[in-house]
């Protein structure tokens, strides 16, 4: 069974893949439409998985608690932005733009998690502690991509 950090590790190189897929691409073509989907979609799951499995653990213990809100708090930043270019038309040169900013700041962010975030949690949370998160994770991450319209419609709502 994998480790949390090896599966959250996959899910990004996986988002590294689908982000120089995406910037490969141009206009409203078909790929750009199916990688942006697929992004989309695995990075939400992702994104609320984590919180809701690694970063509530890390948050239980006080040397993880500023590192855990940090990560959230870039969560939604690029929630934001991704929304913005779901929104938007593919087939405009802003969007491209856009996409470059997201992935500027979702790279930063992976490699400061991967870096950072995961060495506070190794230093802070004991393995036995963690043991099985890497699955609950994936279980989590499954239910998420069910939620993900209802979740976008309540945001629009606030």
């Amino acid at each position: 069974m994998p480790s949390i950090y090896d599966t959250i590790r996959a899910d990004h190189d996986n988002h590294r893949d689908l982000m120089a897929r995406i910037e490969d691409t141009s206009g409203d073509s078909q790929d750009r439409q199916k990688a942006w989907a697929a992004f989309y979609e695995d990075v939400k799951s992702h994104a609320a998985a984590e919180e809701e499995t690694f970063y509530s653990k890390l948050m239980t213990k006080t040397w993880g608690q500023d590192s855990a809100r940090h990560s959230v708090h870039e969560h939604q930043e690029m929630d934001d932005i991704m929304e913005e270019l779901n929104e938007g038309d593919m087939a405009s040169p802003g969007w491209l733009t856009r996409f470059k900013t997201l992935k500027h700041d979702y790279e930063h962010h992976m490699d400061e998690e991967e870096d950072e975030a995961f060495a506070r949690a190794q230093e802070v949370i004991p393995e036995d502690e963690i043991e099985g998160y890497g699955e609950r994770f994936e279980k989590r991450k499954s239910k998420e991509r069910g939620l993900i319209e209802e979740k976008r419609e309540d945001s629009l709502e606030d």
